[in-house]
């Protein structure tokens, strides 16, 4: 709220009263200048935008291996006037060339301002049933032939990326500053962000003032988008405990140690660590993805692997849970009477972490009513927290750099009711039966994006 020194008396205050209002006045009329400047665009370039995306979802490309997709999107971005930079995010793999790029357009004096989008896609065998569904199958980092689906829907997140460079090239005389536009890839393995980080994204590129993203969702319909202030995803931690035993002949159990049965143990008493060691008011979850072990019913097998995930918001809850993990680990082997040469080995996969995503209040409450104002208030909406995981907050540098992603609706609203009605949800992200709905959505996250870009670059 503007005040007015009271020793400038009345006189004073009336010409400074009208000088705001003026003010506020232009800065609505150019928002709304803005806004129907953004939706023209998008008019003209929608279609093409879906046809865009349909191919784009015909064609998913694995983590680490979007070669076509990120090749496809530098070709966008060159043509829409960027300055692009391939290849950011080299692995240790000597072989891997780094699918993350960068599209620049310096427009002037003003904020520096990242947009990512996400381009990686799911080892999931698509049973939509569209025209453009996905019969794509492919090798992953273990040679398995596997089927590939943009089963989370980064082929919209591409494609809105698109629009908004065509939009924001437009209209490069609303705006002052940087823009620099992301195609990030291995978001599904959550080491994407960080391989760019360490491959010399911040010394390529002028390091920016904030730094947004959208992503799509079931949960909300299309032509809505959804704002989450503070914490909205939760951290994501990959370990591995590889348990030993004595292996043996299944007629002779006496003979062996099981690391079956151990592996079972230990499953059962990490059941416990959330429910029994973590705060009620702290959110945890411990989850045993995957178990590996044995060849044959009746060989004792010498080891046993699980796979586990851990989620949570604290960063000290995260540090219990991999340390309860150890210790029940170790605990129970012991019980068993393992020699201290077979104990579990239990190790963290520091290079697929991912930390809790925190969106900032202050950039959240000022983009907010510009998402009211191009939307309607009625789609915009808030969304609770979620214990989901992304690596896209790896970009603000622990706090350093405002971030902010928000949700943009992807089921029609009639396919949402009836959900509600039957009491059967909508196939949500990561199913093989997951189908934003193209256009409404890709319009929304295009409208959406471009308005809040104009925002923070405004003159």
């Amino acid at each position: 709220m503007t005040s007015f020194p009271r020793r400038n008396g009345p006189g004073r205050l009336l010409p400074a009263l009208i000088a705001m209002l003026v003010a506020m006045g232009s800065a609505i009329a150019a928002g709304a200048d803005n806004d129907a400047d953004v939706a023209r665009i998008v008019d003209h370039d929608v279609a093409g935008l879906v046809g865009y995306y349909k191919a784009l979802h015909a064609a998913p490309e694995l983590s680490r291996q979007e070669a076509q997709t990120s090749a496809q999107l530098a070709a966008e971005l060159r043509a829409a006037g960027y300055e692009v930079t391939e290849h950011i995010g080299k692995y240790v793999v000597p072989t891997y060339k780094g699918y993350g790029l960068v599209g620049i357009l310096r427009n002037g004096p003003g904020p520096t301002l990242l947009i990512r989008a996400d381009m990686d896609a799911l080892p999931v065998a698509e049973k939509t049933g569209l025209p453009y569904a996905s019969t794509k199958r492919s090798k992953n980092e273990a040679g398995v032939d596997v089927p590939v689906m943009h089963a989370c829907g980064h082929d919209i997140h591409v494609t809105s990326l698109v629009g908004v460079a065509r939009v924001m090239a437009k209209l490069k005389d609303r705006w002052s500053g940087t823009l620099v536009l992301l195609g990030q890839p291995a978001e599904e393995t959550i080491d994407g962000a960080g391989a760019m980080l360490r491959d010399g994204l911040y010394d390529r590129i002028p390091k920016p003032d904030a730094a947004l993203a959208l992503h799509d969702m079931s949960l909300t319909p299309a032509g809505t988008v959804g704002l989450t202030p503070g914490y909205a995803l939760a951290t994501s931690t990959q370990m591995d405990v590889l348990v030993r035993g004595v292996g043996g002949h299944g007629s002779q159990p006496q003979d062996s140690k099981d690391p079956i049965v151990l592996a079972a143990n230990i499953i059962m008493q990490l059941q416990t660590v959330v429910s029994r060691e973590i705060s009620p008011f702290d959110q945890a979850v411990l989850t045993v993805g995957t178990i590996h072990g044995g060849t044959k019913r009746n060989i004792i097998p010498e080891e046993v692997k699980l796979e586990l995930n851990l989620r949570a918001y604290k960063d000290e809850v995260r540090q219990h849970m991999i340390e309860a993990v150890a210790r029940i680990s170790r605990a129970a082997a012991l019980g068993a009477g393992m020699p201290e040469d077979r104990l579990p080995i239990v190790s963290v996969l520091e290079n697929e972490y991912a930390p809790a995503l925190r969106n900032d209040p202050a950039l959240t409450e000022r983009l907010r009513p510009v998402f009211e104002r191009v939307l309607g208030a009625g789609n915009v909406r808030d969304v609770p927290p979620i214990m989901a995981s992304e690596d896209f907050g790896r970009f603000g540098l622990e706090g350093k750099i405002p971030v902010l992603m928000f949700w943009v609706g992807g089921i029609a609203a009639e396919t949402l009711a009836e959900a509600k009605r039957t009491g059967i949800p909508v196939p949500s992200n990561h199913s093989p039966l997951f189908a934003p709905v193209p256009e409404p959505t890709i319009r929304t996250g295009i409208v959406a994006m471009s308005a809040a870009a104009l925002e923070v670059l405004h003159k």
